[in-house]
């Protein structure tokens, strides 16, 4: 779930997208202050903007809302006084992890493509990098799918020329770290980091 709110630019209005991919066809309803937008021709919920959100939610922000069990629990409560039946179903493990590159190997169909087995301790994800100094034995930042970067891009699956990709390997500027080189590339962690456990980002 990804959720965005700005009231100089957009109203007292809060953005709430349930799913990663993309409506082809909007239909929507209204339930009180909640629009709800659907897939139309399936009706499967894929967002929702709550109007007058500050009579439900306390907001100081400009952008990305950080997703915690405290901020889902108030939309639940603003869907049902609003009688919009909506299910919430927030996966809130850590979506961005220390991982460990256990195998890196050409992309068959794009020279400057890496394929990388990655292991994030609990599972190993295929994922596609371009990163010039990626290589295997590593140990590295993903971002999982579904994690939300600090620029507000949201990680999703994907395909790059024919190679299924699982998350992302980060630079330091891609999560906002003070002082960042301007090179491109990976940011390569000590050894000592525990596969699997949470990478702290910068506030954004």
């Amino acid at each position: 779930m990804k959720v965005a709110y700005n009231k100089a630019h957009v109203g007292d209005v809060l953005l709430v997208q349930l799913s990663m991919e993309p409506i082809v066809k909007t239909a929507m309803d209204r339930a009180g202050d909640v629009a709800i937008l659907k897939e139309e021709t399936t009706g499967e919920v894929k967002a929702f903007n709550l109007f007058n959100a500050s009579k439900y939610v306390e907001l100081d922000v400009a952008g990305n809302v950080e997703v915690t069990p405290e901020l889902v629990e108030k939309l639940e409560a603003a869907l049902k006084a609003n009688g919009a039946e909506i299910s919430l179903d927030v996966d809130f493990s850590p979506k961005f992890v220390v991982g460990y590159v256990e195998s890196k190997e050409k992309h068959p169909n794009a020279d400057k493509l890496s394929v990388c087995k990655v292991n994030v301790g609990d599972e190993t994800l295929q994922i596609v990098c371009g990163a010039p100094n990626v290589d295997a034995g590593q140990k590295v930042v993903v971002a999982k799918v579904g994690a939300v970067m600090p620029s507000g891009l949201l990680i999703k699956e994907g395909n790059l020329r024919g190679e299924d990709s699982f998350g992302m390997l980060c630079s330091a500027r891609e999560l906002a770290i003070p002082g960042a080189p301007e090179v491109k590339g990976i940011l390569v962690l000590e050894d000592s980091a525990e596969v699997g456990s949470p990478f702290e980002v910068p506030a954004r």
